[in-house]
């Protein structure tokens, strides 16, 4: 007590109040200086007693006279100080932002006021440069070209740049706090908000998430957009924000779609290429096995007459004939003749061909149109475009494929099985049937508009027993070409088996005699052709030699002469449209019945 006592506590307030850092002064209540400390004579650049000569209002150009007690003295005494931010004028005229706090110091009966004034310029300074900061940066990031944005880690909206907002025409504020799978860039749904939960919870646990959105203009234009979410971490490496940005790529995906869609027709164009090459490397493989016409009969002149006068036309050709006499062969005739010769020869064999493919087969199909359609099909119609379609054994054709058929013929157009698209061809129709069409129209198989349709110029193709004088000319032909491709010489046919051949019926025609003649060919020894035995046993199967010999046949022979001719007819089919059950107008079981009754074998009779 007696070291504190001996102190000189005066003494060590006054020089406490002169070392202060802060400026401090006294002020009566008329605004006069009374007293200042030494950081305020620094501050303001006046000496001690310039400064206890002025007043406030020298020093602060804020103050007034009139206002001074009562802001000053009222005010501190109510709340017993005052802060506030002012300018003091320095003795050069500087302005030096000061923060002041006012305190109320009575002495006696004089009011006296200690001002404690802080100089804040630096920190003035600082603020200025962090605000130009921040609207340098503001500035950058309004201006981005990409959609950018600051979330927090619930997902709440905390900023927004221009470039997004001008996108919906909206201010920041009206979507700030917002979630942000809540705002008008998107078209809300409860899957939208389950993907960006799971984005945002991703980011929050430190990916850098990217994805592909769709986002909507403030029209409702869609905008597909490359969209990442990356986290923000503080100094301490916490996550405290997250990022969206968004970078436009509509014209990217557009061009990828239209690059898509020309791929997609190049191989429509390949596909095409490709199909009518199959084709026609499978016709020219037919077409080196097809013999060429030959005859000097009267029936086969007016045969070829015919094909002359309508070759060049455009006209629709109907050929009839029994099978094995050559109507493939007239077609390609006709088609070779005609100024359609450079473009390809299509056909198709309506009775090879399942009912339930022809349509498609003929009109082609889109993909996936039906089960097992696993790629887009050209149709025959389009690969004969500027060409020639033959359709042989026409009258197999089911009724509705007939009236399919009549629209194309009448209009020339048609619709890929599944396609929604009309294609235009300009193909011409060669058809072919071995059936009495009319039989068939009366009997309600075949279309009496489509009969007429085909029956513009009908071709009508001699049997070979109608032109038996064409035999030596023909085997000779064949011979020849059979010889070359068994590779036997067989240079001349025998006179005997010339006659042989001119006396037989010839039910199977042209084909049964390039049959004969090839196994002719292949038992014969040297390089003339002789018939043997075998061919005796072909000749005393046919019906007229049976009713012309002496003694008379059986029943039971003359049904199994009989069967065993249409079964050779039918290339030993019993069931389905001219098999020989229909043909001889019985059942099949009955048929296979009385067959196997007569000992009759259709693979032995088809060896």
């Amino acid at each position: 007590m007696k070291n504190i006592q001996s102190l000189d506590i005066k003494k060590m307030e006054q020089d406490t109040v002169q070392l202060a850092v802060n400026s401090i002064y006294w002020l009566d209540k008329r605004g006069k200086v009374r007293h200042a400390n030494k950081a305020a004579c620094q501050m303001l650049g006046y000496n001690y007693d310039e400064l206890t000569s002025m007043t406030i209002f020298d020093i602060d150009p804020e103050a007034a006279l009139e206002t001074f007690e009562q802001d000053y003295l009222i005010t501190i005494r109510n709340k017993g100080k005052i802060e506030f931010e002012a300018r003091h004028i320095t003795k050069e005229g500087q302005e030096v932002p000061v923060d002041i706090t006012v305190f109320h110091v009575p002495q006696g009966k004089e009011d006296l006021f200690c001002v404690f004034c802080f100089d804040i310029s630096t920190l003035k300074q600082l603020m200025e440069k962090a605000i130009e900061s921040e609207d340098r940066i503001r500035a950058i990031f309004n201006n981005h070209f990409q959609l950018t944005g600051l979330l927090d880690t619930k997902g709440h909206l905390l900023m927004a740049n221009q470039t997004a907002l001008d996108l919906i025409d909206i201010k920041e504020e009206q979507v700030l706090g917002t979630y942000f799978w809540e705002t008008p860039w998107f078209a809300h749904s409860k899957k939208l908000q389950e993907k960006i939960c799971l984005y945002i919870k991703k980011a929050t646990q430190g990916d850098f998430v990217r994805t592909e959105f769709s986002l909507y203009d403030k029209v409702g234009n869609e905008i597909i957009v490359d969209h990442s979410f990356k986290p923000i971490r503080d100094d301490g490496g916490n996550i405290r924000f997250i990022v969206p940005e968004a970078r436009d790529i509509t014209q990217i995906r557009n061009a990828e779609k239209d690059l898509k869609h020309a791929y997609d027709e190049l191989e429509k164009l390949k596909d095409s290429l490709r199909d009518e090459n199959i084709y026609l490397k499978e016709e020219l493989r037919g077409n080196q096995k097809r013999t060429n016409l030959v005859g000097e009969s009267p029936a086969f002149k007016n045969v070829m007459f015919q094909i002359e006068q309508v070759a060049e036309t455009s006209t629709t050709v109907l050929i009839l004939g029994e099978t094995g006499t050559g109507k493939e062969l007239v077609a390609h005739t006709i088609h070779d003749f005609s100024n359609r010769r450079n473009r390809s020869m299509v056909k198709l064999n309506c009775a090879a061909i399942p009912s339930n493919l022809i349509e498609s087969e003929l009109f082609g199909h889109e993909k996936g149109s039906f089960t097992g359609a696993h790629e887009r099909k050209i149709g025959r119609f389009e690969l004969a475009d500027k060409g020639t379609l033959f359709l042989d054994e026409i009258g197999e054709l089911t009724v509705d494929l007939q009236v399919k058929l009549l629209r194309v013929l009448q209009e020339n157009e048609f619709e890929r099985i599944g396609g929604s698209k009309t294609i235009k061809v300009d193909t011409r129709i060669v058809a072919a049937t071995n059936r009495d069409l009319k039989s068939m129209i009366a009997n309600g198989q075949f279309r009496e508009d489509l009969f007429y349709r085909l029956h513009v110029f009908p071709v009508s193709v001699p049997s070979l027993r109608e032109r038996k004088d064409d035999i030596p000319i023909l085997a000779k032909f064949l011979i020849k070409q059979i010889s070359k491709r068994i590779g036997k010489q067989i240079k001349k046919i025998s006179k005997a088996s010339i006659r042989r051949l001119q006396a037989y019926h010839w039910p199977g025609n042209v084909r049964e005699l390039i049959n004969v003649l090839e196994r002719a060919a292949v038992l014969s020894q040297d390089n003339t052709l002789h018939l043997g035995n075998w061919f005796k046993k072909e000749e005393s199967q046919t019906l007229p030699d049976i009713f012309n010999a002496h003694d008379r046949p059986t029943l039971d022979e003359l049904q199994c002469h009989y069967i065993i001719n249409i079964l050779k007819e039918t290339k030993g089919r019993i069931r389905g449209k001219r098999g020989a059950s229909e043909i001889l107008g019985i059942k099949p079981t009955t048929l296979e019945a009385r067959m196997k009754k007569l000992g009759i074998n259709k693979y032995e009779i088809l060896e």
